[in-house]
Parts: C-alpha cells; structure tokens; sequence
C-alpha cells in the first residue's frame, strides 16, 4: 500500500493510475487553455465579474470569477440621465447597465448548472455568440455585449471560449431577467411618487 498526500491508502499498482488521472484532470486541455486567453483579452472578465471595493478602488471579486450580476444586489431604478449625449448608467460592480434598451444585467458565464452555462453545449454557446440571441433562438442578447465584434470569433476561437467556460468554477448566481424600457420607465415614475 502507499500512502498520498491526501492520507488515502491507495494500493500501489493503483497509485500511478489515480495520480495520473488527478493530473489530467487538473491539467486544461490546449482548447480550453486558448480560450482563456480569449476570454482574458476579449475583455469578458470586465462585466461579468463582479466588482468590489478593495485596498486601491474597484477590483474584480476573484471569489465571484465571471459569475455575472450578483443575485442579491436587488438595483433600484436607474437614475435619470441629464440633458446632453450621455446614454448608459452603470452600477458600482459593472453587472447592471442602463439605456434606451431598459435595464441589463451580465450573465453568469460559470459552469453552474442550474445558474450559469453548465448544460449549456458548445453548438448553443456558438449559436448565442453568432446570432445575439439567448440559447441562440430565444431573447436578444442585450448591450453592453458586444455581440457585433463577437460575431466575428471562428468557429475554434469559439469552441475554445465554451471549453476554458466549462473549466471556471461553478457560482451559484441567478442573475435577474433584463427589464424592458417601458417596465424600466414605470418602475422609476412608480419610485418618484
């Protein structure tokens, strides 16, 4: 018998079979490894991780990596814009995002199965991406998501972002439902009377 570091008794002919599929299965496959790097500089990290208030301003929250709109920040209605261009309101995470289009929140990207994109398959990932749609058919992926610059990921590029997404650990987040403008436009007359 051998003993492991993790204090199992393991029979040594097992030994090099179980520590050999502990290693692969901590090792990312070379996809999954691409498509991290995709998701760093494609910038996904930037809205759907949460951010905190560290030491030195806003950071994003590691423990919350790509989990999307925090399920219990409950937003009020977005405060009105004045006169002149400015067009957008961001909440203080950068989850949460106003506009003429009503009211967005980021998804949860983790591999959370009931919360997030764990049953999810590569070909509705892709078909999300392509089309701007949820799922690929349902509603429209709504801004700040830049769906038009996505459009143009390969199909590879896209296999390897839904990879390295599989990999990232799953955050139970229900992120809430986007609000349409005339919903959005009531709920902030209905908090003014």
């Amino acid at each position: 018998m051998t003993r492991h570091a993790c204090h199992l008794v393991v029979p040594a002919f097992l030994a090099g079979i179980v520590l050999t599929s502990i290693a692969q299965a901590a090792e990312p496959s070379p996809a999954a490894k691409r498509g991290e790097y995709l998701v760093i500089t494609g910038g996904c990290g930037d809205c759907h991780t949460p951010l905190k208030i560290g030491a030195n301003g806003p950071e994003p929250d590691a423990s919350r990596l790509l989990s999307g709109h925090p399920e219990a920040l409950v937003m009020p209605p977005a405060p009105k814009l004045p006169a002149g261009p400015w067009l957008v309101v961001v909440s203080a995470t950068n989850t949460a995002w106003a506009g003429p289009w009503g009211v967005s929140f980021t998804a949860n990207l983790t591999s959370d199965a009931e919360t997030g994109i764990g049953r999810w398959t590569a070909k509705q990932f892709a078909d999300t991406m392509r089309s701007g749609r949820h799922l690929g058919v349902g509603r429209p992926v709504l801004p700040p998501m830049p769906i038009p610059a996505y459009r143009n990921f390969n199909d590879a590029d896209l296999a390897a972002i839904f990879a390295y997404l599989q990999t990232v650990p799953a955050v139970r987040n229900r992120v809430p439902q986007p609000v349409p403008p005339a919903e959005a436009a009531a709920t902030k007359t209905a908090a003014k009377k």
